[in-house]
């Protein structure tokens, strides 16, 4: 009983697998095989000599007390014929696996990544297809996509490189519209400040297709990290917005004291005062004028929603002419812009007025 070995040479000349990976891979399968035969041996081993292809299955021989006493020719006799589909089976297998790691191999370090691809046409009104490359198709999932977004055939399309995965029908390269790796991404692209490591985008929080808050900050002096990102007359922001397909972005300076960063994080809306209650539990109020505490809140709160994603922190928002501890201890708790102040800080500094 043979096997055709220069069938698999020929593989490994074209395909670029190894004679020695294939052999592996069917000796583990014929002995699979063996094992599904009626009275098989549990111990026993497979063995193809690579010179003619001969395969032989080698079980273990047992004294009366199950001590191995040696290995004996235990080969079924219609064994050839399994061993022949089976090394076919292996070596499909074994070059679908190769053309997935091709796929895997040049797309694998693209996870995490913003690509351009152009929309194709998809049986499956689920999923938009799209051409990456020359070669490799990756697929844009309904729940990824942006709403409102629409793509037809030819568009040319920026998309966030979610996942890079091995399936059981091939590679596939999942993108998305609505990551906020996206947004970061064409930052990236847009503001050559970003790409040379002097304005850091620390976080993004985002809504796709409606709003998107980040928060930047310079790793120089002199650098305007708001500036760089908004770009001259606006190009660079407005670049990122088109797109986005419109999507409003708010662009804010980041700081690593939480009453400044939460006050920035409400912008447009102008923050008089921001008491943080706690850094653990994260909680903090910020008091704005009565004129702008609906922009503070914004659009079904949208605002409010954005800027706690942004900063981590639950933020109470009330306007200045509110009443209430919180309130009250907020007004008195800063002379001069923005800062941050325990609310027993603030009510010692109260009850010693």
């Amino acid at each position: 009983m043979e096997i055709d070995m220069t069938a698999l040479r020929m593989v490994e000349t074209e395909k670029g697998v190894s004679l020695d990976t294939l052999v592996d891979a069917i000796e583990e399968a014929l002995l699979k095989a063996y094992h599904n035969i009626p009275g098989a041996i549990s111990q026993a081993r497979i063995e193809i000599d690579k010179k003619t292809g001969r395969v032989t299955v080698m079980a273990m021989d047992e004294d009366e007390d199950g001590n191995p006493i040696g290995e004996f020719d235990d080969t079924p006799k219609n064994f050839g014929r399994i061993a022949q589909s089976t090394a076919r089976s292996v070596i499909m297998q074994r070059l679908r696996d190769a053309d997935d790691q091709k796929v895997l191999g040049d797309f694998a370090d693209r996870a995490g990544q913003v690509i351009t691809g152009t929309v194709q046409q998809s049986r499956d009104g689920r999923i938009t297809i799209v051409q990456v490359s020359d070669d490799f198709e990756a697929v844009l999932p309904d729940s990824e996509k942006a709403p409102g977004e629409q793509y037809r055939h030819g568009d040319r399309i920026r998309a966030f490189v979610v996942n890079v995965e091995r399936t059981d029908k091939g590679p596939r390269i999942t993108l998305s519209r609505t990551h906020p790796g996206l947004v970061m991404g064409l930052f990236e692209r847009e503001v050559p400040e970003i790409q040379q490591g002097l304005v850091k985008i620390k976080a993004v929080a985002r809504e796709a297709g409606h709003r998107t808050k980040i928060a930047v900050v310079a790793t120089r002096e002199g650098i305007n990290a708001k500036g760089a990102c908004i770009g001259p007359m606006g190009s660079r922001v407005r670049g990122v917005m088109t797109e986005l397909g419109g999507e409003k972005i708010d662009i804010v300076d980041w700081s690593d004291d939480p009453g400044r960063f939460v006050a920035n994080s409400l912008s447009p809306a102008r923050v008089t005062r921001v008491v943080v209650h706690s850094v653990d539990n994260k909680t903090a109020t910020a008091i704005v004028p009565d004129f702008q505490l609906s922009l503070a809140i914004g659009k079904e709160g949208q605002n409010a929603r954005l800027a706690a994603r942004l900063t981590g922190y639950h933020i109470d928002i009330h306007s200045d002419t509110e009443t209430g501890d919180d309130a009250t201890a907020s007004r008195s708790s800063m002379p001069d812009d923005v800062t941050s102040r325990s609310r027993s800080e603030v009510r010692d500094e109260l009850e010693l007025d």
